[in-house]
This record gives structure tokens, C-alpha cells and sequence, in this order.
């Protein structure tokens, strides 16, 4: 039986940052630390330092992921103001993503800590279903419920103007965006 030592600190750092420059998907800390041979803990130690050095790591519900542009090229960003009740939130996401859009993330403005945001990265349905299923296994509670009136913005992305706007009448129909 061959051991496999943990690597040094600032080695596994590099190689954790090369692995999620090039990953196509967002990368658990499970994953990342099978790879460098340590705990999924000091994976999260070690992220917390890449992002101590600005590397433009952020968390997601399925991992983390490296943001390379903020925009792809061709890509189209915009947000869109919503309010919905909880219970909706599956909806709402669905609505986005079945119109061909990544929703980026959430923000709300809190009345005491000011602007929250919160990573999302979702761009299917499977997606979402994670997404929604992570939630209530955490017994979390949407940054939405956490805003004045539940108000909140999702950042999304999409390949052309039309994707949004077909989104938001969507949206609209639901009684999720707000005008």
C-alpha cells in the first residue's frame, strides 16, 4: 500500500489554482482536497488565503469556481429587481434558466449590514434543484428573507437581449419581477 503525504501548504495552493483556472465546472473542497490529499477543512483554510491574495475565487452551491472575465465575449449581463414569496424561489429560478440564462447571483440590501450578495451560478434545472435542495438540507433561509420587503436583485447572463427580455416578461406573468 503506497501513502500519499500532503503536500506543502503554498504547493497545494498553486496546484488548487491551476486546477480551477482550467475546470470547466465548479470544484468541490471534497474534490479539491482528494486531489492535494487533505481534508475538505484545509481546503477551505486554503481558499480562504487564495482570496486573501485577491484571486477571484468564489464559492457556489456546487463548488468553487475561478471567475476568469466577468462577462464572456458575446455574453450580456444585466440584473433584474424581483420579489416573491419563498416559496417561489424554485420558480423564479426556472423561469431564468429556462429562458437560457445563468442567474450569477442574489443581492439584497440589508437595514443594518447595508449590500449582501451571495453567489448562485445556476444556468439548468438540475442546477436549481441542487441548488433549492442544499438550502433546506442546511435549513438556510434566501438572502431574500433577509431584505426589506424581500426585494432582492439576481445578476444574470445570457447570449442575447432577447433571452432577457423574454425572461422577464416571464417573470412578469408570475408576479415576480418588479417594474
Amino acid at each position: 500500500m503506497t501513502v500519499i503525504e500532503k503536500m506543502p501548504g503554498e504547493e497545494r495552493r498553486e496546484l488548487i489554482l491551476a486546477t480551477l483556472q482550467k475546470a470547466d465546472r465548479p470544484m468541490t473542497g471534497k474534490e479539491l482536497g482528494e486531489l492535494t490529499n487533505v481534508s475538505r477543512q484545509v481546503i477551505v483554510g486554503d481558499i480562504t488565503l487564495l482570496k486573501a491574495k485577491n484571486e477571484p475565487i468564489i464559492a457556489t452551491s456546487q463548488g468553487y469556481m475561478y471567475m476568469h472575465a466577468p462577462v464572456g465575449p458575446g455574453k450580456i449581463e444585466k440584473t433584474l429587481v424581483c420579489h416573491h414569496a419563498p416559496e417561489q424561489t424554485e420558480e423564479e429560478l426556472n423561469i431564468l434558466v429556462d429562458h437560457g440564462l445563468t442567474v450569477k447571483d442574489v443581492k439584497i440590501e440589508h437595514p443594518v449590514y447595508g449590500d449582501l450578495s451571495a453567489s448562485i451560478m445556476v444556468s439548468n434545472r438540475q442546477e436549481v434543484k441542487e441548488f433549492i435542495r442544499q438550502v433546506q438540507e442546511a435549513n438556510a433561509v434566501y438572502l431574500s428573507k433577509l431584505a426589506e420587503e424581500g426585494i432582492h436583485l439576481h445578476t444574470v447572463i445570457a447570449e442575447t437581449e432577447q433571452q432577457i427580455e423574454k425572461a422577464e416578461i416571464a417573470l412578469k406573468q408570475a408576479g415576480i419581477l418588479v417594474e
